[in-house]
Formats: C-alpha cells, structure tokens, sequence
C-alpha cells in the first residue's frame, strides 16, 4: 500500500504531474475556496484577490441552492488553478490570526506595551526601533493609560497604544525602505 501512495506522489512520464497529483492539487484549492466563501465582504476587500475569482466568491454568497453552490465552489477551485494559491493561504491564516509569525508578532507588541507602561526609559528601545515613531504622542498615550488603570477607567489609551504600536511594526517591517525614502 506504501508503495503504491509513493507512485502517485512522483511525477509519471517526462515530468507531467499524476491524475491523482492534480485531482489533490484541485481539492485543495476547492478546500481553499471553501474558507474564501466563509469571509466577510470586509475580510475580502482585505484579501486583495483576482478580479475573477472576488466575483464568484461574491456570487456564491448568494446562491441560496446547495447544487448550485458545490457547482460554483467547483468554479472557484478552477479559477484557483491559474492563480497562486500562496498569497490566498497567507491571507486567510492573517484575518483567521492563525498565523504563527502573526500570533508571535502581538504577543511581541503586548510585551513592549506591558514593559513601556511600567518603565518610561523603553521608549529610547521604541524610538531606536521604529524611527518614525511619534514619541511625544507615545508618552502622553503612556500617562493616560496608567492614570486609567489607576482610576480602574476604561482602558481606551492602553488599546491606542497598542494599536500604534501595531501600525508602527507594520510600517518598520515591509515598507521600511518607503518610510526612510519620503523623509
């Protein structure tokens, strides 16, 4: 039986991939459409999808028949074939916030968030790390949001802090050379 399972994962004559290779690679993409369809119309404007295929996920959300739904899921899984499904996959784990970098990421910025609010002197760590930061605003975000924990407020400055902190990370990690070249 194992060996068999090995046949099909080669590729059979001059390189062309097995039926079972592409009727796999075909369900994948059709698993993927799946998770496409389950989106809000918000999470899909954020996927920066093909044209096409935003189209048919739009129109599959409208069909209200079970037939006609697989059949459009089998539409989409075909227009998936001409496309990268790398983008998409990343995509989907980013909005679900199943990604592993994503959830080490936050955990990251909410330890910076707890480290500046007991101590002051991690802004010189902030500002060393993200240049484009606006210390001024990060202090005054700081003393707002320890006057609210001892007020036992709501914590509206302690989430802005976080928020910027998210923003700023966003900036300093794909686009840095776009920060330093406008300044």
């Amino acid at each position: 039986m194992h060996h068999n399972k090995r046949k099909d994962e080669t590729l059979e004559d001059g390189g062309r991939p097995s039926k079972t290779q592409v009727k796999q690679a075909m369900h994948e993409l059709q698993a993927l459409g799946e998770d496409l369809v389950q989106l809000s119309r918000d999470q899909l404007k954020r996927m920066n999808l093909d044209e096409d295929l935003l189209e048919a996920v739009r129109e599959y959300q409208r069909i209200p028949k079970f037939e006609a739904q697989r059949r459009q899921l089998q539409y989409i899984g075909k227009l998936m074939r001409g496309l990268d499904p790398e983008p998409i996959r990343a995509a989907l784990a980013h909005i679900r916030g199943d990604s592993a970098a994503e959830v080490a990421k936050l955990h990251r910025l909410e330890r910076l968030r707890t480290r500046f609010l007991e101590d002051e002197a991690v802004l010189q760590e902030i500002a060393e790390k993200f240049p484009q930061a606006d210390l001024t605003r990060l202090r005054q975000l700081r003393r707002a949001a320890v006057k609210e924990q001892a007020e036992n407020k709501p914590p509206r400055n302690f989430r802005e802090l976080f928020r910027v902190f998210k923003e700023l990370d966003g900036q300093e990690t794909p686009a840095a050379e776009e920060v330093t070249g406008d300044e």
